[in-house]
């Protein structure tokens, strides 16, 4: 991809950090956004009329298993944050160097390293050169540590690095081989199954274990009434901990899997739908800071097996712009607070100067049509593998063009 000319986007509404969106124009050169409001194009700019559609930055996934650049264009995501779960995983310099330079120029991955060789959670990778290679921050992996010494000397030594830990919350001993949530459901299914407790239990240890060594912390996914009011108060006392969940456990109850539907085989799992609404409760007042995809594509030889069998993991780069805009429609945020989930807050995780519309940040912009509407489909969509507990379900909102860099991808 060659430099793009100055682009100005005129006829648009500013999705900005704050505020409803305002009617005004963008200008991007050299790769960063120059100027916005109310501005004219100057001579040899590249116009374009958004024709009042959305113009908001382009999304940053934190934590996704796979790069799926056609998907993640057809979502609007622009950086994608890689977890170490790779074959091989991603534990040493030279594959995080890779996977770095993977998706440029018109997707950026940023690698997440991984906190133990292998992921085996017992001995610390060279957390330093990884970082040195381009990782922007350190991950457990789909596994939790069980050892609290591991976790600690992990914590501490990322505090020094200046690196965030982004961790899986989910106490081990008592997750065992679950693939569903105790409960009714569970229980009527025959299925194995954890407490939902088996979540608060890991994140009240990590959080003491932050707070102890003086580190950020970023939970992937919490998905249980009781784990966010863990988060809710130590943020509250100022630890450094923020949290994410993916659309699936705010959209969806364990209920999904009543016919032991394998796309609704996740990890975490499904939850009730008491979790469900606390979930969203949580987006809302400022508890959670980032929804992602979790994007995992996987295909017909890992779902199509007895529910117990199946792996776990859903396609969700596609869907997850328009899966949280329904949240915007039902009145529980506006624009600005979606987008500071979707963009904003993971890019100042990572340390990237991206996610915002505001002068020197990179343009990296998507224009988006809110009440467009489309119906998701496995068989059509543009991942790897379609598996997602969403076929079939009508949807609002596309992404109509996409910029990385103030240059076209889509």
């Amino acid at each position: 991809m060659s430099t793009a000319r100055p682009l100005t986007i005129t006829g648009g509404r500013l999705v900005l950090p704050s505020g409803e969106p305002a009617t005004g124009a963008l200008r991007c050169a050299g790769g960063r956004i120059v100027a916005l409001g109310d501005i004219a194009p100057e001579d040899d700019d590249e116009v374009l009329d958004a024709n009042g559609a959305l113009v908001a930055p382009g999304l940053v996934d934190l934590g996704v298993f796979a790069v799926d650049k056609p998907a993640f264009h057809f979502g609007g995501i622009t950086r994608a944050a890689l977890m170490p779960d790779q074959n091989p995983p991603l534990d040493n310099p030279a594959l995080v160097r890779f996977a770095a330079q993977s998706g440029k120029p018109d997707l950026w991955v940023h690698p997440l390293a991984a906190a133990t060789r292998a992921l085996g959670g017992e001995e610390l990778a060279e957390l330093a050169l990884m970082r040195d290679a381009g990782a922007r921050a350190v991950a457990t992996g789909r596994r939790w540590i069980p050892d609290s010494g591991t976790k600690l000397r992990l914590l501490s030594y990322c505090a020094m690095l200046d690196l965030v830990v982004v961790t899986h919350a989910e106490d081990g001993g008592l997750a065992g081989n679950a693939v569903a949530t105790a409960g009714a459901m569970a229980t009527r299914l025959g299925l194995p199954s954890a407490p939902a407790e088996a979540e608060a239990l890991a994140v009240g240890r990590d959080i003491a274990l932050a707070e102890l060594a003086g580190a950020r912390i970023h939970f992937r996914q919490v998905t249980t009434a009781a784990a966010l009011e863990l988060i809710r108060v130590a943020k509250a006392r100022g630890v450094k901990v923020t949290a994410g969940v993916t659309p699936a456990h705010f959209m969806l109850s364990d209920l999904e899997i009543t016919h032991f539907r394998t796309f609704a085989r996740l990890s975490p799992p499904l939850r009730s739908d008491a979790d469900r609404v606390a979930v969203i409760a949580a987006l809302a007042d400022g508890t959670l800071d980032v929804i992602a995809s979790g994007h995992d594509p996987r295909g017909p030889e890992d779902k199509r097996l007895p529910f117990a069998d199946a792996a776990p993991g859903m396609a969700g780069a596609e869907t997850l712009l328009a899966l949280t805009l329904t949240l915007v429609r039902d009145g529980h945020f506006d624009l600005a607070r979606a987008f500071a989930l979707l963009a904003t807050n993971p890019a100042n995780l990572l340390g990237v100067d991206a996610g915002s519309l505001t002068v020197g940040a990179q343009a990296d912009i998507a224009l988006i049509d809110p009440a467009r509407p489309w119906i998701v489909s496995s068989d059509r969509m543009e991942a790897a593998a379609g598996n997602t507990p969403f076929d079939r379900r009508p949807v609002e909102g596309r992404v109509t063009a996409l910029f990385k860099g103030g240059a076209r991808v889509l």
